[in-house]
């Protein structure tokens, strides 16, 4: 069995990938700002790292994975100046900010869920570790990495590039980025135009706000993941996951912010996924065409035809690569919920094939196949195609075209258990309709074909199985009888 690969984007290489302590991976992963309902932008990375970590604990690894709610700090644009997304929000609905962040916070808890995503080891927020952020600024204040100017604190990107190369993650020079940037009004307190806040001073109307040595004010939006991911992981730890649009400045300041407090880089691996895109461009709510998950799971959105279950999403993103862009249409949705339909089915009929003393499948091969695909990178799409093999010799061997032994099924049966479930993290689709009345009605009418077929009654029986096709199911027959799916 291949050693599992990262792609890290630091290198820009897949790496074999090595934890720093033996048996035991630590994980951060940028969570939400809380401002407004999970769209399906946020239902990436949910999925992605929720893969990275079953499939680390799947391995035996020991893994805390963090993942940060967003609760201050996060000015609108992701600049140094402007309203905070959250006291905006609230400020426009005419609550309290925290009740903005509780809100959010649980609607977004209950999207992750219907997902199927695990919860995180450890979800801190950021106005619960204020005490660290100021702490983290001190050390990079005594460092000479930053500087104080009317109650802002600043991080000096310019003095730290002398020495370290600020932009190795994103691949930009620092000379190109001032030479690019226009001095925008109210950053003129600022050495540099490439130096980010660390430190705001609140202004009177800005309702959030902590003493500090400098002002009365608020934390930097990059400060609050290194303050946070090194409290819990300690100050190296092993993957750094977000979305790729974090990249740059935010996770790129990070690489900074580290080095300049504790004189090391802290992550070993960052990985980061690729967009959702929607007619080619970013969904976000910044660009007002984004999808809020709640709006696919009841079909609300005038630019859905119909409603879209949880697991359909998930299979959905779960059909490309992590690190490419998945375009949102109906037509790759619904043929995504056909094929979840397609792997359930086969999975229940698996169940209920009898074996025989000889195998006509090799598990062992597929079992390589699937181990493979999903250390190269936790390429998902690779993974789902060789499933769909399986898939197919399932549905062929109930056919009567192949058999299996007992041990054959056993083995086939947790490795199907093990990827399509314990890894994938997907499961059975839920029907609005009761699936236990439908499993009995559907025995009834293959009853009546039954009874018309021993009664020599073609016409009918045929009749029953061209009206169930008009309904997307098929009858298969059987030696052991008949039995049913559907498209």
């Amino acid at each position: 069995m291949e050693k599992l690969k990262l792609y890290n984007s630091l290198t820009r290489t897949k790496e074999v990938f090595t934890p720093l302590t033996e048996g035991s991976v630590g994980m951060y992963v940028c969570g939400p700002t809380v401002y407004g309902d999970a769209h399906l932008g946020h239902a990436r990375p949910g999925i992605t790292f929720d893969i990275v970590y079953r499939y680390l604990v799947h391995l035996g690894y020991k893994t805390r994975y963090v993942r940060n709610i967003t609760d201050v700090g996060h000015l609108v644009n992701d600049a140094d100046e402007g309203e905070d997304k959250i006291v905006k929000k609230a400020r426009l609905d005419q609550v309290e900010p925290m009740e903005v962040v509780a809100y959010y916070t649980r609607s977004y808890h209950h999207d992750m869920s219907l997902l199927n995503t695990l919860p995180p080891s450890i979800e801190p927020t950021a106005t619960g570790h204020i005490i660290e952020q100021i702490q983290m600024i001190e050390k990079i204040l005594s460092n000479g990495f930053a500087y104080e100017v009317n109650g802002n604190v600043y991080f000096d990107v310019v003095k730290y590039s002398k020495n370290n190369n600020y932009g190795k993650l994103s691949g930009r020079n620092i000379e190109d980025m001032i030479s690019n940037t226009r001095a925008l009004d109210g950053q003129s307190e600022k050495r540099n135009s490439v130096d980010f806040a660390l430190w705001k001073k609140a202004s009177p109307e800005h309702i959030m706000r902590w003493p500090s040595p400098w002002s009365d004010g608020f934390p930097g939006w990059h400060l609050e993941c290194s303050a946070m991911s090194t409290k819990y992981l300690g100050k190296r730890f092993d993957i750094h996951g977000g979305g790729l649009d974090l990249l740059f400045p935010h996770h790129e300041a990070e690489i900074a912010q580290s080095c300049a407090s504790d004189g090391q880089e802290a992550v070993s691996y960052w990985v980061h996924n690729n967009m959702i895109t929607i007619n080619g461009q970013k969904m976000g709510k910044s660009l007002g065409n984004f999808i809020t998950l709640s709006e696919f799971f009841n079909g609300s959105h005038k630019s859905l035809e119909q409603a879209y279950s949880p697991m359909t999403i998930r299979f959905f993103i779960l059909q490309a690569h992590y690190r490419s862009t998945v375009d949102f249409s109906n037509e790759a949705l619904q043929a995504a919920e056909k094929g979840m339909n397609k792997l359930m089915t086969a999975i229940d009929t698996l169940e209920t094939i009898k074996t025989t003393s000889e195998s006509s499948l090799d598990v062992e091969a597929y079992k390589k196949k699937f181990y493979d695909s999903i250390n190269d990178d936790f390429n998902t799409p690779i993974l789902i195609a060789h499933i769909f093999d399986v898939v197919k010799q399932i549905n062929s061997i109930s056919a009567g075209n192949g058999s299996l032994n007992e041990n054959s099924k056993k083995d086939l049966m947790k490795l199907m258990n093990d990827f399509c479930f314990d890894i994938l993290g997907l499961k059975k689709i839920e029907s609005e309709t009761q699936d236990g009345l439908v499993d009995e009605v559907m025995d009834v009418v293959l009853g009546l074909r039954k009874l018309a077929k021993e009664n020599k009654d073609w016409t009918s029986a045929d009749f029953i199985r061209d009206q169930l096709a008009k309904l997307n199911i098929t009858v298969k027959d059987s030696k052991d009888g008949a039995s049913w799916t559907k498209e």
